[in-house]
């Protein structure tokens, strides 16, 4: 985080110095980028505990279990191909992380500048919409394919015979035997799922900026409080839409064949594993998330400070 702060006082400067014009798209683009850098590092840190989330997911009860719990996983991952192991699957996380912010905070400032009011508040409900439209627009542009890949790459690794040497390879595979849709497995619910996260996030991030200023709202945020908001959002977006992602996950494996539509997948997990199944991966998810949005928001609400001092906004 301090690094990314510091390259956030640096970049302005840059702008500055150099004579290119201080305003614009390099406004925008200078926020997104420095979003995407921290989610990358956020990734960095906490991807073992997305790959143990996604094993359990697709560990299916009928098969039977593979894992006994997440202990079990980190165990038998370890064993079997070592610590690397555990960051089976990062690589198309990384490569995602600044264009899904990109689209993320792109598309929910454009939305939450035509729907504040008229002092330039925007209230929950507004925020719930902004970010309902933020996720959906993300789940369509970057996150599908990124997902559906890390998914395969994280099941492929659990198969007798992994076919995957690499990230462009596995791509490459999946576009050669299945097709551009290959990528886009479990759009549907996909789309519900990043839909229902942003909404759930924004709105509870919006909702206590709100409480917090009260009625004074050029009322600072120390970076602490925003990364105390930004976890508890993220731990409401995982208790909230858990079972979505995990109808997500089983639709992007290797064996998501086996599902007519995101409505069938659901319906089997709860017949042949009972209504436990949609919460598999929980707490491993709940501290991915957690540091997640509490790293994004705080580095991209102290990257809008900074830049603001070089460059006055509407």
């Amino acid at each position: 985080v301090g690094v990314c702060v510091r390259v956030c006082k640096l970049v302005p400067l840059f702008f500055c110095v150099s004579g290119v014009p201080p305003r614009g798209v390099f406004y925008g683009q200078n926020r997104i980028l420095l979003s995407g850098i921290a989610g990358g590092i956020e990734i960095c840190i906490t991807f073992p505990t997305e790959y143990v989330k996604t094993q359990l997911q697709l560990d299916e009860k009928a098969n039977p279990p593979r894992y006994k719990g997440i202990v079990d996983c980190v165990k038998q991952t370890v064993d079997g191909h070592g610590v690397r192991g555990l960051y089976r699957g990062l690589s198309s996380l990384l490569y995602g992380s600044i264009p899904k912010a990109a689209v993320r905070f792109g598309v929910f400032e454009f939305l939450s500048n035509k729907m504040r009011d008229e002092s330039g508040r925007l209230d929950g409900t507004r925020g719930l919409l902004c970010g309902l439209g933020a996720g959906v627009a993300e789940a369509v542009v970057v996150v599908c394919p990124m997902e559906t890949v890390k998914v395969k790459f994280i099941h492929d690794q659990s198969s007798a015979k992994p076919k995957y040497r690499g990230f462009f390879h596995g791509v490459r595979e999946i576009v050669r035997t299945e097709g551009l849709r290959g990528t886009y497995q479990g759009l549907t619910a996909t789309v519900l799922k990043q839909g229902s996260n942003q909404a759930i996030r924004f709105y509870v991030m919006t909702s206590l900026r709100n409480w917090y200023k009260g009625d004074n709202p050029n009322k600072s945020i120390n970076p602490l409080v925003t990364g105390a908001f930004g976890a508890i959002a993220g731990a409401v977006s995982v208790f909230g839409n858990t079972p979505l992602d995990v109808i997500k996950t089983r639709m992007q494996g290797l064996e998501a064949q086996k599902y007519k539509s995101t409505l069938d997948c659901a319906v089997k997990i709860m017949k042949y594993e009972g209504p436990k199944a949609f919460y598999k991966g929980t707490v491993p998810r709940l501290g991915r998330v957690c540091m997640d949005v509490a790293i994004v928001f705080i580095i991209y609400e102290e990257v809008v400070k900074v830049l603001n001092k070089f460059w006055k906004t509407d």
